[in-house]
């Protein structure tokens, strides 16, 4: 089963960037969307951005929209989440995750293979 590994995240003041990688040990987005997804303490997993596989468009969550950009390196092993303008109600974990099943993209439920997450914080 294929294992993906999220990194990137850390500390970063209110208006800061991160690029979060999601890698994967083969080309695997070539055959699967991937997502990404964040948690806050005590609250669901949300959804954040998606790629598609087969023609890498894209969707993002309204909260996201204009700020972050999810995309992915030539070699579809690795899918990137650049992240600008990031506010405090950003501070989460952050996972990647495959496309699995049919159904929306916004939906934890129809994705597997999840990352163990990159803790994003932004101080205000």
């Amino acid at each position: 089963q294929v294992q993906l590994a999220e990194s990137g995240g850390g500390l970063v003041q209110a208006g800061g960037s991160l690029r979060l990688s999601c890698a994967a040990p083969k080309p695997t987005f070539t055959r699967f969307a991937a997502g990404w997804f964040r948690q806050a303490p005590g609250k669901e997993r949300d959804f954040v951005a998606h790629i598609s596989w087969t023609d890498d468009s894209t969707t993002y969550a309204d909260s996201v929209k204009g700020r972050f950009a999810i995309s992915r390196d030539n070699a579809k092993t690795t899918v990137y989440l650049q992240m600008n303008g990031l506010k405090p109600e950003d501070t989460a974990v952050y996972y990647c995750a495959l496309k699995r099943y049919p159904g929306t993209n916004y939906d934890p439920s129809n994705y597997n293979n999840w990352g163990q997450g990159t803790q994003v914080t932004v101080s205000s």
